[in-house]
Formats: C-alpha cells, sequence, structure tokens
C-alpha cells in the first residue's frame, strides 16, 4: 500500500508534466486583469496607439463607458480573460513608456530633450539632418519652422511657446515609432 503512494509523488513527476501551479496561474490573471484596468484609464489618441485585437479594444470601451463598480469589476475580469490570447509584452511597453513613474517614460523624456536641446543648439544643422536621418517621415517643412521658432525665442530671450511646441513635436514623433 505504502508503494502505491510513492509511485505516484508529486515531487518525482518532471516540472513540464505538473504545469504551472494553481498560484501561478492566479498571479499571472491577476497581473493581466491590473494592465487591463491600466488600458481602461487610457484616453482615446493613447488607446489608439496601442496594437491590439478589437476584441480587446471593444471590451476596454465599454469598460471605460460603465459606471456600476460591479459592471466594471467583471468587464475587467472579461478583458483580462481577453488578454491571455494577445501579445503583452508590447502592451506592457507602451503602457510602460506613458506611465510617468516608469524608467521607459524618463528615458523617452530624455531623448526629447537631448533632440531639441541639439535642434536649437550651435550646431542646429548637424542636427537636423541626423534628426531626419532618424526619422525619415517626419514633416522637414514643420520640424524647420518649430526649430527657427525655438531658436529665436532664445536669442531674444522670449517665450512663444516654440520650445514646448518643438518638444511636443518631437515626442510624438518618437513615441509613434516612426
Amino acid at each position: 500500500m505504502m508503494q502505491e503512494y510513492d509511485e505516484f509523488a508529486d515531487d518525482e513527476l518532471p516540472e513540464a508534466e505538473l504545469g504551472p501551479s494553481k498560484t501561478r496561474m492566479k498571479k499571472e490573471m491577476a497581473a493581466l486583469q491590473e494592465m487591463g484596468k491600466r488600458l481602461t484609464e487610457l484616453n482615446r489618441a493613447q488607446l489608439e496607439s496601442i496594437e491590439m485585437s478589437d476584441a480587446l479594444r471593444r471590451a476596454i470601451e465599454q469598460a471605460q463607458a460603465l459606471k456600476a463598480r460591479e459592471a466594471i469589476r467583471r468587464q475587467l475580469q472579461y478583458i483580462g480573460k481577453l488578454m491571455r490570447n494577445e501579445e503583452v509584452e508590447p502592451i506592457r511597453q507602451r503602457l510602460d513608456e506613458m506611465d510617468s513613474s516608469s524608467q521607459a517614460f524618463a528615458n523617452t523624456l530624455h531623448l526629447v530633450e537631448n533632440w531639441r536641446a541639439r535642434l536649437i543648439g550651435p550646431d542646429h544643422q548637424q542636427a537636423l539632418t541626423d534628426f531626419i536621418a532618424e526619422y525619415p517621415h517626419c514633416e522637414i517643412q514643420t520640424l524647420r519652422q518649430l526649430v527657427r521658432k525655438a531658436q529665436h525665442d532664445v536669442s531674444t530671450q522670449k517665450n512663444s511657446g516654440a520650445g514646448r511646441k518643438l518638444f511636443q513635436f518631437i515626442r510624438e514623433l518618437t513615441q509613434s515609432g516612426e
């Protein structure tokens, strides 16, 4: 009798046959639901910038329209279930880029600020060439106008908002991935 129990002991089975533990599966589902909750907190433009299935996009939009707490909870569970079939790593990366407390967000801001400083700086012609090579789909004329206006603001020590507009233009280009 003792031999039967030893024959089927769990610790003798290879990990592949056991599969993931129930606790691990619950943690993964909770993480997917949390990611889904973060998605529901985005505005339309931010949501459109993330690649996902149409079913997931519809579920997120429905969750954004709900007001009842229990209905929202159920919808978030449904979103978590849908996310099991999604490629979650690109979604997670994009969310981190949008999250102001993440390192990815800080890195993006540093990149944009460095580009702006170079474009306004003394070697702006080389910076323009480098920027256009890096982002060939940018509107070159708009970029040149924004750079000129920002340089004028710096030289006259005025703030017409051109530097901020240039920053936003660069940020949109860097975040679009083009």
